[in-house]
């Protein structure tokens, strides 16, 4: 039977319809299950870092970082913890420190007062997190050993932290910002410490660092990560010298889990020897050394 040119052209229509439709039903993914346990957890954990809620990136990572018997986050989640703690201490020790100094320059009692309490303040958290990084790290090396390589899975936050903080550049000259300002530079203070730290554990800039974490999780070396935890943990402790909380014993204490951190990747450099990584070592050794001599 002979077929009109109409009929012929409707019937092709109505065959590629057909295809597209069938075509776009196999193209729809099919709805992902709903996160669950730690891995909800994690994965809300991640999400605050992106949003840059710090107090809830920590806290929704606890429960995975602290799993006994470890699950599959567990490791992953003790390496998303290091990143945000030594970040956040960061912050928190350059606040204290520009406030301090603020402080000790201003001739206005009322300046002064303000900024003695932020201070007091920054100190606070920031030793607090000091104490935290402390008791992960061990957590980490308590079988004496670090894995050969670790996987930093976390993005990176939504918004780039300044390079700088003229605010605080302010204070350290004895002017004044108003509390809308101190609460500005506060945040943004803690979150230069987080892009600096996401950065600094990959040993990468923020650019790289941002390109490669928005491509996925990140391999790290072993012997580089343990040369990261213990140089965080030095800078950690620093929260407890003279010039900041003044607790010789708390100090002493961090400073003996950065050791413990370098002896560590000392016994993973016999097996593969590294100049770089041997030179890193030997400087977080004298460093460690120095730190507990001016006490």
């Amino acid at each position: 039977m002979k077929m009109s040119h109409s009929t012929y052209i409707g019937s092709s229509l109505r065959t590629i319809v057909s295809v597209l439709a069938v075509a776009a039903l196999m193209g729809c993914s099919a709805p992902q299950p709903r996160l669950t346990g730690v891995a909800y957890e994690y994965d809300s954990a991640k999400d605050m870092l992106k949003k840059g809620r710090f107090e809830k990136a920590i806290e929704f990572s606890e429960a995975p970082a602290k799993a006994s018997p470890p699950n599959a986050f567990t490791t992953r989640a003790q390496v998303f913890q290091v990143a945000v703690y030594s970040g956040l201490i960061r912050g928190y020790v350059e606040l204290a420190d520009a406030y301090r100094k603020g402080s000790d320059t201003t001739k206005i009692p009322g300046y002064k007062a303000a900024y003695e309490r932020q201070r007091n303040d920054a100190l606070q958290y920031g030793s607090r997190l000091a104490l935290n990084l402390a008791e992960l790290s061990h957590t980490m090396t308590e079988v004496k050993t670090l894995e050969k390589e670790y996987t930093l899975d976390a993005p990176y936050p939504s918004q780039e932290a300044p390079l700088t903080l003229p605010q605080l550049v302010r204070v350290m000259d004895g002017g004044w910002i108003d509390p809308d300002e101190q609460e500005t530079v506060g945040k943004d203070a803690l979150l230069k410490g987080i892009n600096d730290s996401l950065a600094g554990i990959m040993g990468a800039d923020r650019t790289k660092a941002r390109t490669a974490l928005a491509a996925g999780p990140v391999k790290l070396n072993g012997a580089d990560f343990g040369l990261y935890l213990g140089k965080e943990l030095l800078y950690g402790a620093s929260t407890f010298d003279r010039k900041h909380v003044r607790d010789s014993t708390k100090l002493r204490l961090i400073c003996g889990e950065a050791s413990e951190v370098g002896d560590i990747v000392a016994a993973m450099l016999k097996e593969s020897p590294d100049k770089n990584r041997e030179k890193a070592l030997k400087k977080l050794q004298d460093d460690i050394k120095t730190t507990l001599r001016v006490l």
